[in-house]
């Protein structure tokens, strides 16, 4: 997402660009989320980034499907406290001049029969928010930059092994001892530190989050459009976290072995009817990110599968996949900036806010690297 998005942007402004692809197509956190756009989750200082991405996903839907589908996002509240947080998010929301709609019970279990009346006490409701097929969205955004610009190149199965300033030009060297210079060069590497600067990033600060999801069978009889989160979902989002109430909320007894696994449960129903439910965070350092390993922790999957029996009323354990996920982020910096030479420009550890804001944050990267020339 952010390295496309940084050639999308760089192609609308006439630049010649080339995209390099480590993989034989993209296969980490891009593909491995739930397809949420969810502006309305994200911290005051990164709002504006996803709202912009919101716009520009819109924009390129209208003349290329890529996917989006606007069923919005809604935040289900189960106890006083997450009551309190929606209603201090609408506040904020109506000042910024941001559609939030406010929903009793009774309007939460009309629009999304799939929900349980004893979970569901008040919701949040963003109509303008967005849904996406995270197995499908970035091939197709990719097919939209190849036919929609000609000064744009894409190179797959290409893993870059060595990055220079030379002079006034950037050389690039591949894995099979291809060359390429540039006049700047975006390193957009998502979660592999390795092949390039690992001195640099091994100093960075840079945390691996690995996470755990899961999809249902098809179901397409289940009421539940749009972007479902939870309680636990508020509990957690940067949103939330800078409303006045959220430093005396209580973890109640029976969310500390969630709470331990960094577990927010979300739905998402994909085209298919089947749903994707998760998700879970466990965290290592650059230099211990092989620690965290690719095996699935049932214990986890059953955490999870046992709070959404909560949350809904149909049968979720009728479980099609499950997979693991990996996204770097920073513990204090909402994304990774560092240039050398003004020539090799590295933006990385976007968190798992790529979906909702990558397209906003690149459009605005590409402005200010091209305002330094």
């Amino acid at each position: 997402m952010l390295g496309t998005f940084h050639a999308y942007h760089a192609s609308k402004l006439g630049k010649r660009v080339l995209l390099l692809e480590k993989d034989q197509h993209p296969s980490g956190a891009t593909v491995r989320n739930f397809g949420q756009a969810v502006p309305s989750g994200l911290a005051s200082g990164w709002f504006e980034y996803g709202k912009r991405s919101t716009e520009i996903y819109k924009e390129i839907q209208a003349g290329f499907d890529i996917s989006v589908r606007n069923n919005g996002s809604v935040y289900i509240a189960s106890d006083e406290d997450e009551q309190a947080l929606l209603h201090e998010l609408k506040s904020v929301m109506d000042m910024r001049g941001y559609e939030a709609q406010l929903l009793s019970a009774r309007q939460c279990l009309t629009q999304w029969p799939a929900l349980k009346n004893g979970y569901c006490r008040e919701a949040l409701f963003f109509p303008q928010e967005i849904s996406l097929e995270p197995e499908t969205m970035i091939y197709r955004l990719l097919q939209f930059c190849k036919s929609r610009f000609p000064n744009l190149s894409y190179l797959p199965s290409t893993s870059v092994t060595d990055c220079r300033v030379e002079g006034s030009l950037v050389r690039v060297v591949t894995s099979d001892l291809l060359q390429f210079t540039a006049e700047k060069v975006i390193l957009c590497n998502g979660s592999e530190f390795k092949l390039l600067f690992a001195d640099l990033f091994r100093e960075s600060g840079i945390v691996i989050t690995k996470l755990q999801m899961l999809r249902t069978i098809p179901q397409p009889e289940v009421k539940l459009e749009g972007n479902i989160l939870t309680g636990l979902t508020i509990r957690r989002y940067e949103s939330f976290a800078e409303c006045p109430s959220y430093s005396s909320l209580k973890t109640q007894p029976h969310l500390a072995e969630l709470k331990k696994w960094g577990i927010h449960v979300l739905f998402k129903k994909a085209l298919d009817g089947s749903v994707i439910i998760g998700d879970s965070h466990e965290y290592a350092n650059v230099l211990q990110s092989d620690s965290l390993g690719f095996t699935v922790n049932q214990h986890i999957n059953e955490l999870m599968l046992s709070e959404a029996e909560r949350i809904v009323s149909f049968n979720v354990k009728k479980i099609a996949t499950f997979w693991t996920g990996f996204y770097s982020q920073h513990p204090e910096k909402n994304l990774v900036e560092h240039d050398i030479g003004n020539r090799i420009h590295i933006r990385t550890a976007i968190g798992g806010k790529g979906m909702s804001s990558a397209a906003g944050y690149a459009e605005r990267s590409i402005q200010r690297l091209f305002e330094l020339d």
